[in-house]
């Protein structure tokens, strides 16, 4: 199993018009062959020292059977329909791709 952090910071006053773009796709990816799941969050203040808040990003917590099912997934005529409406409200993308270390 491929697990995924991905996350979206976006442009000041964007976050709630792209969660209801992203909330609209989410449906067609969690149909996707190889998806187990597919969640996208928002911090939450905890109060916790180690924690750092970000009020202008979408954290998305994936995991897809494999490798390709996930390079699918970013290929997915959904995903580059959705990227093209959210282009403008995007600032950066980075991910954390991991699979088990359990023996």
């Amino acid at each position: 199993m491929i697990n995924v952090i991905a996350i979206i910071e976006l442009n000041e006053g964007c976050r709630e018009q792209f969660i209801e773009i992203f909330n609209a796709n989410v449906p067609a990816v969690r149909a996707e062959d190889g998806c187990i799941s597919y969640t996208p969050t928002v911090d939450v203040d905890s109060g916790f020292p180690i924690q750092e808040c970000h009020p202008n990003a979408v954290t998305v917590i994936e995991a897809w059977e494999s490798l390709a099912h996930l390079e699918a997934h970013l290929a997915a005529p959904h995903m580059l329909e959705y990227k093209e409406k959210v282009k403008d409200m995007v600032k950066s993308v980075s991910a954390i791709v991991t699979e088990s270390a359990l023996a």
